[in-house]
């Protein structure tokens, strides 16, 4: 005979749902009501139907910052995760020193995303910049807020050495899990440094690397603050991100009907272009297990 079925504990897990209704359901709800309709002021609003979403969808502009924001987001992957890699790989496994370099690569994590990006504001300088002035001891003119592939260059380094460490503390995690008896089992059969990293430590990673690409994928394709901090989208156009761009057409033009239709498409590209990478990965991950 089935035991009964205890849901008494739904009652604890009400509140957190009453809170996740107000804090983004509902506000989900105004945007999605200020998407189809349109306004002549006064508070008074008609029905638009889709035609912020053509607009939207057929507009230059957003074509532009959406090919930027793929390509930010192919460039930092590419870059933080064989890094993280490679960091994990050097950190000790054992020792006082474990500590030491937990700590060392937490720290970056720690830091305001506004004040990341005012410390490379500041150190990209060439006036009082530390990199900005060594640039220019080298002879090489640097200025981000005036040449495009110079503050592409500040802001991709910016998030590099913002998060790769975030990388680096999932891989080493993946890495400690992994059995101490597949070492033994690969010393004795001799296999090459490069042999064990292919055949135990990056499948025994496979995990965590997911949760890394998913994590990074999905913060650097809604990166605003540092990029804004730093280039404020500039020189031009150059660094005008897909959430650079909705912020200027939500506050700084008001138009809050293409906005709406906008941040909705935005979170329905991130949530399936995180879907297919989800999906992909442990497809393969199955295929190969």
């Amino acid at each position: 005979m089935d035991k009964p079925v205890n849901q008494k504990a739904w009652f604890l897990v009400l509140p957190v749902l009453v809170l996740v209704a107000f804090s983004a359901v509902i506000p989900l709800m105004t945007v999605v009501n200020y998407s189809v309709q349109d306004t002549f002021g006064n508070n008074v609003f008609f029905w638009h139907g889709i035609g912020w979403f053509q607009e939207v969808l057929t507009s230059p502009r957003v074509h532009g910052a959406f090919g930027r924001q793929l390509l930010f987001s192919a460039i930092v992957l590419a870059i933080q995760i064989p890094l993280g890699v490679a960091i994990a790989l050097c950190m000790p496994r054992r020792g006082i020193w474990v500590s030491v370099c937990l700590v060392l690569m937490a720290l970056p994590l720690l830091i305001p995303w506004n004040v990341v990006g005012t410390i490379w504001q500041i150190l990209g300088r060439s006036d009082i910049g530390l990199l900005g002035r060594a640039l220019d001891a080298m002879g090489i003119s640097f200025n981000y807020a005036r040449n495009p592939l110079h503050a592409w260059i500040i802001v991709v380094v910016m998030d590099v050495w913002h998060w790769t460490s975030l990388v680096a503390l999932l891989a080493y995690a993946g890495l400690r899990s992994i059995p101490q008896a597949y070492y033994q089992a690969a010393e004795i059969d001799q296999a090459s440094r490069w042999k064990v990293f292919r055949y135990i430590e990056l499948p025994k990673m496979r995990g965590v690397l997911l949760i890394a690409v998913l994590l990074r994928f999905m913060d650097s394709f809604m990166i605003y603050t540092e990029p804004f901090v730093v280039t404020g989208g500039g020189p031009g156009s150059a660094t005008s991100f897909l959430s650079i761009d909705l912020v200027k057409m939500a506050l700084g033009q008001f138009d809050l009907g293409p906005a709406a239709a906008f941040s909705l498409l935005y979170f329905l590209v991130i949530l399936l272009v995180s879907w297919v990478f989800y999906t992909v990965m442990t497809t393969i991950d199955r295929a190969e297990g």
